[in-house]
C-alpha cells in the first residue's frame, strides 16, 4: 500500500463516519484511525484486497486510533484473512475491544488472523 485512503471531503462532513488509512514504515501494513462502517466500508475493503496480494508472510493492521468497526468491516476481515495463503496472517494490533468481541464470537477459528493488545 502505497497511498493514504481518505473519505471524500464531500462525504467527511458533519457526523458521517471517516475512514484514513495510511502505510506503515519499515513493514508491512497500515495504520488506521476513525471508524470502519457502512461510508467507510469500500475504503477498509479496498486496503484488506491490497494486504491479501502481499507477499510477506505477516501483514500488520494497527488500528489503535480506530474507535469502532461494525459487524460488516469484522466480517470483510475475516473473508479476507480466509483469501490469505497459507502461512499469511493478519496481524490486528489495539483494536477497539468490540473488533475482538466479535472476531472471537464469530470467527473463534480464524487462523489467519492474530490479535495483538500491544
Amino acid at each position: 500500500m502505497n497511498t493514504p485512503h481518505q473519505v471524500p471531503a464531500s462525504a467527511a462532513r458533519g457526523s458521517v463516519p471517516r475512514l484514513a488509512v495510511f502505510p506503515l514504515a519499515g513493514r508491512s501494513g497500515v495504520r488506521a484511525a476513525g471508524e470502519i462502517a457502512l461510508t467507510t466500508r469500500a475504503i477498509w475493503e479496498g486496503v484488506l484486497e491490497e494486504a491479501v496480494l502481499e507477499d510477506d508472510d505477516v501483514y500488520y493492521l494497527e488500528l489503535s486510533d480506530v474507535t469502532f468497526v461494525d459487524v460488516a468491516g469484522a466480517s470483510a476481515l475475516a473473508a479476507a484473512a480466509g483469501r490469505l495463503q497459507d502461512g499469511r496472517r493478519f496481524v490486528v494490533r489495539r483494536p477497539p475491544s468490540a473488533l475482538r468481541r466479535t472476531l472471537d464470537l464469530l470467527w473463534p477459528d480464524q487462523a489467519g488472523i492474530e490479535v495483538s493488545t500491544s
